[in-house]
């Protein structure tokens, strides 16, 4: 987003608005950690081994958070990584396409390692993506032990009938309910400032906490708990990687403003405040952020807690929602069933078979962890990882897209990743007992990316040995041995120049071909949308036959009869009514020679292959204009 020409008179309104949108959006993750955070440092899993809770100690853990705030999300994500934009969408995956394309366009070779890397983040949001709802939820209503202690048994199904709820409208959009999500959480971000204000003001010597040597000598007094201390403090920037990925929503500059001007000032107070409240009333450790609050308004702050871990659940969700679509873009999965829930903005969508599969895993963490110290056991290690993995690839990112020298872009990656690396550290101590969840759950998407991936590329590689080259089947047609009948058949083609598998079944069994072919080229581009210019190539190749190939990009719908019918030449007299789409249908059967891995992949590739979405509703074709001929595929 660029300033107007001669001031900002006229973009200011409009800054303002997209700010107080992006907080609804970008800010639900870590404008909610406060709930359980601070609390984490003296309490849950290590009560019995965790640091003293003193006045010294107080400031010495709101120290760690708010320089933590400072250096992780306002210097490494604010100033430097959000700026690795991939045509403006950001997030890991975009970060790892952003560099392939990068290194292909200067000569280099498409390492494979940087598609690990994005993928591995991808997978790790995906787990994020289960717990968080799950803990946002679950401590937002667990201030009805503070509030209303008479109901506070109820805490459980309450969590359980609100994640139910919120899975439950995703069919219908986030576009109406989300113009509400900014102000909401602006009341929040308010809020949560003036509770914190009011506790500071009783007891001000917290505000030393700006002061970094009070954290640092806070682990080295406490070195014994240092680890975990730094776990519960990176819960207060788990939301940080979620700034990164939802860049492509508002653009660099709402963000920023967002985050410096609301977001940061009101988290700061907050924290502090519950350092205040802890150094009169230790006792108040069971729900700090609760208890900052006046008894008369405990009630409507839980409330209010609830609406925004209710947003914050739904940025994540939604994200995941994209981040499928990204990932079935560029075919690191299998075709899903996505719905665009909004006429207006492409960037809303819905996946069922996500939605179905996040909501059944939220509910039941709730009902197994039962409380939020129980699930902050789990909660960290995913996200502490894909943040590790941002640092490593921010190097390469650096030296190809700025080109930086290898000291610049080395000093500013070991600054990353010293951070990084002593909160990895921390959390790899949660591996035992839960820890291990979220990272295994990862590893099972990976792994389905991956044997997705494998699979296509041995089917590509197949199909080209025994496909035929187009020249022979020119040289036919001009030859006039094949019949011809009226009409357009448009064939979905690889990008190779041989015949489509199932052009050559329609010559085999129905012997004839219609009068215009076109063989037609799907492809995603390492970008979020093709430039029009660029989105089809096209050639005749004479004889009735022509090649196309239409670009989109990994955040497009592709919507292939539009785009041909926008896009395709007079001279190739294309009618969008009256053509006939040719599929192919594979089924798949392994090898005698394959070994007990290959069969096992390709066995799991052909499930995937087989439950995946139809091509028609993914390519948006007319239902009534396909074809589908079947075809049996030895991998």
């Amino acid at each position: 987003m660029t300033d107007s020409p001669g001031g900002h008179a006229g973009h200011t309104p409009h800054l303002a608005v997209t700010t107080i949108a992006a907080l609804g959006i970008v800010f639900g993750d870590i404008g909610t950690s406060p709930l359980y955070a601070f609390r984490e440092c003296f309490s849950g899993v290590h009560e019995a081994e965790g640091a003293v809770i003193s006045p010294h100690n107080l400031v010495g853990a709101a120290s760690l958070i708010v320089w933590s705030l400072l250096l992780v999300v306002s210097v490494k994500y604010l100033f430097i990584i959000l700026k690795l934009d991939n045509k403006g969408e950001g997030g890991i995956l975009a970060l790892s396409t952003l560099i392939r394309s990068t290194l292909r366009s200067l000569g280099g070779k498409d390492p494979r390692k940087i598609l690990l890397f994005g993928l591995a983040g991808a997978a790790l949001i995906y787990a994020d993506g289960m717990l968080t709802p799950a803990i946002s939820v679950l401590s937002a209503v667990e201030g009805l032990s503070v509030a209303a202690p008479v109901i506070s048994h109820w805490a459980v199904p309450l969590a359980v009938v609100i994640l139910a709820g919120l899975f439950s409208i995703q069919k219908f959009g986030t576009g109406k309910v989300g113009k509400l999500f900014g102000p909401v959480v602006l009341l929040w971000f308010a809020t949560i400032a003036l509770l914190g204000i009011r506790a500071i003001w009783n007891h001000p010597q917290v505000l030393w906490a700006v002061n970094p040597w009070e954290g640092l000598s806070f682990l080295y007094r406490e070195w014994k708990h240092a680890m975990p201390l730094l776990a519960a403090v990176f819960l207060a920037v788990t939301g940080g990687e979620a700034l990164y990925a939802d860049l492509g929503h508002f653009g660099t500059r709402p963000i920023r403003v967002g985050w410096f001007s609301v977001v940061l000032p009101a988290l700061v107070l907050n924290y502090l405040g519950q350092a205040a409240l802890l150094t009169a009333d230790p006792t108040a450790i069971d729900s700090p952020f609760f208890r900052l609050a006046p008894e008369m308004l405990q009630l409507p702050l839980t409330i209010l807690a609830t609406g925004a871990a209710i947003i914050a659940s739904q940025a994540l969700i939604s994200g995941a929602f994209s981040l499928t679509t990204q990932a079935v873009q560029l075919g690191c999965m299998s075709r899903v069933r996505i719905l665009y829930t909004s006429e207006h903005s492409m960037g809303q969508v819905y996946v069922p078979v996500v939605n179905h599969i996040l909501a059944a895993a939220c509910i039941l963490l709730v009902i197994t962890f039962k409380t939020s110290t129980a699930l902050a056991g789990a909660y960290g290690i995913a996200i502490s990882v894909t943040m590790t993995i941002t640092s490593v690839l921010f190097f390469t990112a650096a030296r190809a897209v700025w080109g930086w020298s290898k000291i610049k872009a080395g000093t500013v990656t070991a600054m990353f990743m010293l951070l990084d690396g002593a909160f990895l550290a921390a959390n790899v101590l949660k591996i035992y007992p839960w820890g291990w969840l979220p990272l295994v759950v990862a590893g099972g998407v990976m792994a389905v990316m991956l044997i997705w991936i494998w699979g296509r590329r041995c089917l590509y590689a197949r199909i080209m040995q025994e496909s035929l080259p187009i020249d022979v089947l020119l040289k036919d047609l001009n030859k006039g041995k094949i019949h011809r009948v009226s009409g357009t058949a448009i064939y979905m083609s690889g990008k190779g120049l041989q015949v489509p598998t199932a052009l050559l079944h329609n010559l085999k069994h129905n012997q004839v071909l219609h009068e215009r072919v076109i063989l037609l080229h799907v492809m995603t581009i390492d970008q979020p949308r093709a430039n029009p210019g660029d989105m089809m190539d096209y050639e005749d190749l004479g004889d009735g036959v022509h090649r196309a190939t239409l670009r989109f990009g990994f955040a497009e719908t592709p919507d292939v009869p539009t785009a041909l019918k926008l896009r395709m030449p007079e001279n190739a007299r294309f009618q969008p009514g009256k053509a006939t789409y040719f599929l192919g249908r594979e089924t798949y059967g392994v090898g005698t020679k394959a070994t007990k891995i290959d069969r096992l992949r390709l066995s799991l590739f052909a499930v995937m292959a087989r439950n995946a979405s139809p091509a028609t509703a993914y390519f948006q074709l007319p239902p009534g204009r396909v074809v589908e001929l079947g075809a049996q595929i030895t991998l």
